[in-house]
């Protein structure tokens, strides 16, 4: 597409919204869908089910996947929609307002900025960046082009925990001095696939993106592209940010000042590049006491902690927060439950589903941005934290944060790796 040609389309295209914006809230708000595998189906369940909301078209580098989503349409008797490969065909559609993205890891913070250039509101799946650098340069998208651009933080919008997090901050816990973000899941070997031929109706290329071009493996495409540094974060970037995220939110805390993380690759040889076993433990000052949080990653079979998880082996998913008079424990999204002083008697608990989608659209139709729940530039905080935990393993030592600069103090190697050597034309601007 032509620079100069999409620019101006956006110009036009945020006269547009801004327009849509000043009607009526039953004014119907036309929302696409990029990426169409496992978590795209939870968006476009999301988008057909809403009164007033409307599934606008569809985006996927795989036409299997897309041909999969009109199918699912079709079956639910809605009525079928345009399907593109390149979201910037679709970002020239002037009457569509809103973008939801659950693409790869790689593609979301250069696939919001150009929604947000074309006027368009975004909703993006976390983690919102790839990297320190995109966490920078996505918020200052959504300032620039005044979008309503959130994360898919779910528990942000339950209300069972953020009546957690008010019980925190309100101080009936005493004073919360330590946080542990869990995220122990029995992830299995992912094996090893060969080099194999692109597969029939794939855009590889698009696919691939800002990320550098390797040879085309199964495991290296649909789900798996998680554990390549190339493409995903890890666990810790994968199910671990909905942790690390609640962690920075009931702590209370945005820059570190210190980050230390080690792992590993345990038991199974196979693809993976990304530890399946990490805990990463970071330091924050605030207003001159020292608060500390641990993320814990382990895959394979692992024990429960503090009730989370239920009884049965499985999957430990949760955040715990430990105060001068208590502890609370959130378990999963949408549930939490506290046990008070030193008899640990059960203190306040509650459970209530989120409703994070619906969120967004209030958000969209309100243009208040404090209405959003995940608002960009909180979920692209948490990202830091994550990131810099990576980092922190990946060279295997200490990082020493400067939240004035965004630099490591004293490690050019650790700071070159804020960002990434960009694939063109696939390239996160400097100035968006």
């Amino acid at each position: 597409m032509n620079r100069r040609y999409f620019l101006m389309g956006a110009g036009a295209a945020t006269v547009t919204r801004t327009v849509r914006a000043a009607q009526s809230a039953n004014d119907t708000v036309r929302v696409a869908v990029v990426g169409c595998g496992g978590r795209g189906n939870s968006h476009m369940g999301a988008w057909t089910s809403m009164p007033n909301v409307e599934l606008a078209a569809l985006v996927d580098v795989d036409d299997s996947h897309s041909e999969r989503f009109i199918g699912a349409l079709q079956r639910r008797e809605k009525k079928p929609v345009p399907i593109f490969r390149d979201i910037r065909k679709l970002l020239e559609d002037k009457n569509i307002d809103a973008v939801s993205i659950a693409t790869p890891n790689h593609w979301h913070t250069l696939q919001t900025i150009w929604a947000c250039q074309a006027g368009k509101d975004v909703y993006v799946e976390k983690p919102c960046s790839h990297n320190v650098f995109e966490s920078k340069q996505i918020v200052a998208a959504a300032r620039k082009y005044n979008r309503m651009v959130q994360m898919g933080s779910q528990s942000r919008s339950s209300p069972a925990l953020q009546e957690a997090v008010q019980k925190l901050k309100a101080g009936e816990f005493g004073e919360i001095y330590m946080t542990r973000a869990l995220c122990f899941k029995a992830r299995n070997t992912i094996g090893k696939t060969p080099e194999s031929p692109v597969p029939p109706g794939v855009d590889y290329d698009m696919w691939t993106g800002p990320a550098q071009m390797r040879p085309f493996t199964k495991n290296r495409f649909h789900y798996n592209w998680h554990w390549f540094w190339d493409t995903g974060n890890g666990d810790l970037g994968n199910q671990g940010i909905h942790e690390v995220d609640i962690a920075r939110w009931g702590l209370g805390v945005t820059h570190p000042t210190k980050i230390t993380a080690m792992g590993g690759k345990y038991m199974f040889d196979d693809d993976q590049e990304t530890p399946n076993t990490i805990t990463a433990n970071l330091e924050f000052v605030v207003n001159g006491k020292t608060k500390m949080m641990t993320f814990d990653v382990r895959h394979w079979y692992s024990n429960h902690e503090a009730g989370i998880g239920g009884e049965k082996a499985g999957n430990t998913i949760g955040n715990t927060f430990y105060g001068s008079e208590g502890y609370l424990a959130i378990d999963n999204y949408n549930k939490y439950y506290s046990f008070m002083g030193r008899e640990g008697k059960p203190g306040p608990a509650r459970i209530e589903r989120d409703r994070h989608f619906e969120n967004f659209i209030a958000g969209v139709r309100s243009r208040k941005r404090e209405e959003l729940t995940a608002e960009i530039e909180e979920g692209a905080m948490s990202c830091v934290l994550m990131h810099l935990a990576n980092i922190s393993y990946r060279l295997g030592r200490t990082l020493n944060w400067d939240e004035k600069t965004w630099t490591v103090k004293g490690d050019a190697e650790a700071t070159a790796m804020l960002t990434r050597n960009y694939r063109k034309p696939y390239v996160v601007p400097e100035k968006v």
